[in-house]
């Protein structure tokens, strides 16, 4: 069976993979989701059901720097557990040092994504471990000597034998594995999580937060990160939200979405991130230019852009934003920090499994 290297399209990749992946081995051990207050129902891969032992081996893969050209890189160097799986720089390095041109997202939460990466061009978490490693800028290594580094690995073939059967590793399987273990990075016991399983309460000073967040008059965040009812903390869309002034597409220096879809109407349009772990994931933005909370929210009062597609959603563009007063902009910012988990960044079936290794 030859190696599967290049997936030209979405649909090919599904395709294939639903083909090689068989489910029901009496060996595997399922891997138990929460069932988790306020959070959707959360999506289930019929092609790639999680186990136990497959998360694990995608660990180790996340953690391994097998997968870049020089073996210096792997996943985790710029998705770090300390930053919820994100950076802490407005542009992380890849392969040989070169500054890459968005700021890395986090990694959390990731099953209810419909589409991934800041221009959405992965719609599977299955498809967006396949960007980063062939990437020039990133990983930069060819999926055919990756299969090959795997293959001749001194313990990553039984692995693969005990998750997959016999089936021959390729780059399916080795993306299927990254993508199970990115499956269980769940973010779901921040103290606002435990607001709503009635284990604490938010002082009085957070509660006028949250509802100044979830106000159309005030802070009218609710539109895109929606945190009454739905425990993401994003609605997974994408929006222009007037960072920059644009009269036309071509103005915008980074074409967002419409670099990826080519539609004109996408210029300057990013995923919209989730309020969850903002303790943890600055810098904001898709190029990282706000350094704290108080610059995003400063952003939001007096800022904006009146882009000529700005997402209609941001309805006081004509006075530069929502005129926030300082009381109201530290109160949003005391709310906002309820929606941090540190359990998350602390958890040890995150970490890295490889103790000589810095991350």
């Amino acid at each position: 069976m030859k190696s599967i290297v290049f997936l030209p399209s979405i649909a090919l990749f599904s395709a294939l993979l639903s083909f090689v992946i068989q489910e029901g081995d009496p060996k595997l051990t399922p891997y138990v989701f929460e069932e988790l207050e306020s959070f959707p129902v959360m999506p289930k891969s019929a092609s790639n059901p999680v186990s136990v032992e497959g998360a694990e081996l995608g660990r180790m893969l996340f953690y391994d720097p097998i997968l870049s050209r020089d073996s210096t890189i792997s996943c985790a160097t710029c998705h770090q557990q300390k930053y919820a799986f994100a950076g802490n720089s407005s542009f992380d390095k890849g392969i040989d040092s070169a500054l890459l041109n968005r700021n890395t997202m986090p990694l959390f939460n990731l099953a209810w994504n419909s589409a991934l990466f800041w221009d959405g061009r992965a719609n599977t978490i299955e498809a967006q471990v396949f960007h980063p490693v062939r990437d020039k800028e990133e990983m930069d290594l060819d999926w055919n000597e990756a299969v090959t580094r795997v293959r001749r690995s001194v313990f990553y073939p039984k692995l693969f034998e005990q998750v997959f059967g016999n089936q021959i590793i390729d780059s399916v399987l080795i993306g299927s594995a990254i993508a199970q273990f990115e499956r269980t990075l769940i973010s779901a016991n921040s103290k606002f999580d435990q607001v709503i399983r009635g284990e604490t309460f938010l002082t009085a000073d957070e509660y006028e937060g949250f509802g100044l967040v979830n106000n159309q008059v005030v802070g009218n965040c609710l539109h895109c990160h929606v945190t009454d009812g739905n425990g993401l903390g994003t609605t997974g869309k994408f929006s222009n939200n007037g960072l920059d002034f644009a009269q036309r597409a071509n103005d915008y220096k980074d074409q967002g979405k419409k670099g990826f879809t080519k539609v004109a109407s996408d210029a300057g349009f990013f995923r919209i991130p989730s309020f969850r772990n903002l303790l943890f994931t600055a810098p904001y933005m898709h190029d990282g230019r706000f350094e704290t909370l108080e610059d995003v929210l400063d952003f939001y009062s007096d800022g904006v852009q009146a882009a000529y597609n700005i997402d209609p959603k941001m309805a006081l563009v004509h006075q530069g934003g929502m005129n926030l007063s300082t009381d109201e902009k530290d109160k949003i910012i005391k709310f906002l920090k309820t929606l941090s988990d540190s359990s998350f960044i602390s958890n040890s079936k995150f970490s890295n499994p490889f103790p000589n290794q810095n991350y």
